[in-house]
């Protein structure tokens, strides 16, 4: 067994995830490889986390990515979160995750419809028929909104009861079940959104305006193995219950897949975790660096175990349902969070002292930050106790 001590992890965390200045690319792409995937459940996350990594990218470039040249796809995938996936990637999470979730969401949504008892016969059938209805409007359209595609599909506009006769329950129409899960599929996918970046009302559009002929099939196990493979490389070493936490898979799918590489063991101060065989020679520290990672950065949010750069901050800057909020680091570690006011200001509060030369770079990140969001408002998703204190 190696040993990697903290200091070394936070070296590759520095390197790996471009947040050292020299390794920052204006290359949204490259961004995306170097972090696996990005955090897309807030929509303004995706273009802050590429912000914190890059020199001089604007929202245009993640938008160009992700609209014109399709380099990059929104889909819903590990522990039945959105993430920002590189279209090279996609058929990995597709077979190895995604696949399966479609499965359950529309097992899930046919009971609904079942026990509502709103359609005759077999509501799995029916429900099946409805998705290839809304593909096929879909299709006809190129792209469209929900409610553009209930128009040309009626029964997208049922209404079900989840939970007939209790006092709560209220009926709802099955337009995000049907889309929710012909997403999950991977046969349609969220398109550009109906307002600025920080938007989530998106038009929908068909997979074949990624992929001509669709998703590239994989074999689960195959893919499995790959997503492991592309996680270790970004977050290695690390034990392998947070490859567990971050995948969502079983515990005997995460052996099997780490089974099928060449890993070694390596200790990590106290416990045991797993690197890539040909990645066990240290990286070089950067030059000491700070960023203001945004709620939901792929980079907190990376690991289960923390400590080792969060430190006991973590009550001020995650939420109940444990969503981190803005992170403010310095080399390695959290050292405060942040948040944009009303007005756009962004507003920093340090949990530690730092040091002069770290309050003068984590300055200078907050003025970029600014200049980023330029008139756009965006409240995160999520909201941290600390982010309220500083926006109240």
């Amino acid at each position: 067994m190696i040993e990697i001590d903290t200091a070394q992890r936070r070296a590759r965390l520095g390197r790996r995830h471009r947040l050292a200045a020299g390794d920052r690319t204006d290359d949204v792409r490259e961004i995306v490889r170097s972090m696996v995937a990005l955090h897309a459940s807030d929509p303004a996350s995706v273009f802050l986390a590429v912000a914190a990594r890059s020199v001089t990218a604007g929202p245009g470039a993640v938008e160009r990515a992700l609209y014109d040249d399709r380099s990059l796809l929104r889909m819903l995938a590990m522990r039945r979160t959105m993430f920002v996936v590189p279209a090279e990637f996609v058929p990995a999470v597709q077979a190895s995750t995604a696949d399966a979730l479609a499965a359950r969401q529309r097992r899930t949504y046919s009971r609904f419809v079942e026990r509502a008892g709103v359609v005759d016969g077999d509501a799995a059938a029916w429900f099946a028929d409805v998705e290839e209805a809304a593909h096929r409007a879909l299709l006809a359209r190129g792209e469209a909104t929900g409610a553009q595609l209930s128009a040309d599909e009626p029964r997208l506009r049922t209404q079900v009861d989840t939970s007939p006769g209790k006092p709560y329950s209220r009926p709802t129409g099955i337009t995000t079940w049907v889309l929710l899960t012909l997403g999950c599929a991977g046969r349609i996918a969220r398109g550009r959104p109906n307002g600025s970046w920080s938007s989530s009302q998106y038009r929908w559009a068909p997979i074949e305006t990624w992929f001509p002929g669709g998703i590239p099939g994989t074999p689960p196990a195959e893919a499995r193995a790959e997503v492991a493979r592309r996680w270790l490389r970004a977050f290695g070493p690390a034990p392998l219950s947070d490859l567990k936490w971050w995948t969502g898979w079983s515990a005997g799918d995460v052996r099997k897949a780490v089974a099928a590489l060449d890993v070694v063991e390596a200790g990590l101060g106290g416990t045991t975790g797993l690197v890539l065989a040909d990645d066990t020679e240290p990286v070089a520290p950067a030059e000491p660096w700070a960023a203001l990672l945004p709620a939901l950065d792929p980079t907190p949010m990376g690991w289960q175990d923390r400590g080792w750069f969060l430190g006991g901050h973590g009550p001020a800057l995650f939420d109940k349902t444990g969503n981190i909020g803005p992170t403010v680091w310095w080399d390695g570690r959290v050292v405060g969070g942040w948040a944009q006011r009303a007005d756009g200001e962004i507003a920093v509060r340090l949990l530690e002292d730092p040091g002069a030369e770290a309050k003068a770079s984590i300055e200078a990140e907050a003025a970029r930050t600014t200049a980023f969001y330029a008139d756009v408002r965006a409240v995160p998703r999520f909201r941290t106790p600390l982010e309220r204190e500083l926006t109240a």
